[in-house]
């Protein structure tokens, strides 16, 4: 990709650090912790209604109506900004987009199901509760009658509403999963500016990334949760994707194309999109409040919770990096290309693992409490790795400037 191409790809005004929300997101996940915990504990009844609002397939929840609406919200602003005539050029600049695709699809999913299962499920199995349990929705398109053993769980009858009864690690390592399976097509575009890298080549990958998720996000997803013995149906991640990824993907590629041809593409990018771009936080903030709200009991019972989740992650998103930073440098990858290939596999699209984890367990489930989790260590883990690729820079060969 050359330099005129990057020039047009991103404009100055669309490259800059982390706003006010971004860079402050791990603070206003905590506050919005507390609430969600003050929310639930002084007005349970406010919550309980609003995720009462829900479509219902028999006896079932599927969609809590209220979560669906602050996930659009949450993943249009995302679909808006991508230019998916920059995939086109992606044979240009084959090998960095071959490795990304290599560590997100081939390598990522497996090493997030082996950390995740080793700490969950054995070192920290005894914190967590051995004989914990946890409630989560019955999958979507499954009619069991009470009692059934499905999978690792049992189908109870909980209020009136059959639920499946699982060992509360393995949901945990539910959301695991679902986080492991979605690569970054979102944050990942400032995490490769802050590392001084190709924005051209991250753009590319975003649009790659999200056309990638509609095929394979729903059979990896189905595999791992089903190895994990929480099998879940394809009618329901076919769901799951079609609503949160597919939907928002059209809106904003539909919107994006009339709004640029009516106003055109300087005003698209100063104007709307400077609009959009705290609407993504504020709906990923409204619902972190929602799902702190049915888990903060848990969280006061045992507040070491986070931890044991957060281990993990962390540990996963180190390597993830480091083996794209590594498998850069043998390649001979310049800097430019190496930071994002690193930098996109090692970040996590927690918009799509929330609404995922929420539409198949719930959202008072460990599933969707572990996808926050990866929310939380986000910002701070991705700061740290794009300082060590700033420190790096000096072991990749020098990028050509006489491009034309």
């Amino acid at each position: 990709m050359n330099a005129s191409q990057e020039k047009s790809t991103i404009s100055p005004k669309q490259s800059k650090g982390l706003g006010f929300f971004e860079k402050y997101l791990t603070v206003w996940v905590l506050v919005c912790i507390a609430l969600g915990i003050l929310l639930g504990r002084y007005a349970p009844n406010v919550s309980t209604y609003l995720d009462s609002l829900s479509i219902y397939i028999g006896e079932a929840p599927i969609i809590s109506i209220p979560i669906a609406l602050c996930l659009f919200f949450m993943m249009y602003p995302i679909m808006v900004k991508i230019d998916f005539s920059e995939v086109l050029k992606a044979g240009k600049n084959i090998k960095p987009v071959s490795l990304t695709l290599f560590v997100n699809w081939a390598i990522k999913p497996f090493t997030m199901y082996i950390i995740a299962t080793f700490f969950l499920g054995y070192v920290f199995l005894q914190f967590i509760g051995p004989d914990a349990i946890d409630l989560v929705k019955m999958p979507f398109g499954v009619d069991l009658p009470v009692g059934t053993t499905y999978g690792d769980g049992t189908i109870v009858m909980e209020n009136g509403v059959k639920m499946l009864e699982i060992p509360l690690w393995r949901s945990y390592l539910a959301g695991c999963i679902l986080l492991g399976i979605a690569p970054c097509t979102a944050m990942v575009l400032v995490w490769g500016y802050l590392a001084k890298g190709n924005d051209g080549h991250t753009l590319v990958m975003v649009a790659i990334n999200s056309l990638s998720m509609l095929v394979l996000y729903g059979p990896l997803g189905g595999f791992f949760l089903g190895v994990g013995q929480l099998p879940v149906p394809w009618e329901a991640l076919a769901l799951s994707i079609a609503i949160y990824v597919a939907l928002p993907l059209i809106a904003g590629y539909i919107s994006r194309i009339l709004i640029i041809r009516y106003k055109g593409e300087e005003w698209f990018k100063t104007k709307f999109i400077h609009y959009l771009t705290p609407v993504t936080i504020i709906a990923l903030l409204v619902t972190l409040i929602l799902l702190f709200s049915f888990k903060g009991e848990v969280i006061l019972n045992d507040p070491l919770t986070i931890l044991w989740i957060a281990i993990p992650l962390f540990i996963q998103t180190v390597l993830i990096f480091s083996l794209g930073y590594i498998l850069s440098k043998t390649w001979k990858f310049t800097y430019e290309d190496a930071a994002p290939s690193a930098m996109i596999g090692a970040s996590n699209h927690f918009e799509v693992a929330i609404a995922t984890a929420t539409i198949l367990f719930g959202i008072s489930s460990g599933a969707a409490l572990a996808t926050v989790v990866g929310v939380l260590i986000e910002v701070p883990t991705m700061l740290m790795l794009v300082k060590i690729c700033l420190r790096t820079k000096g072991w990749f060969p020098v990028k050509k400037q006489n491009l034309a």
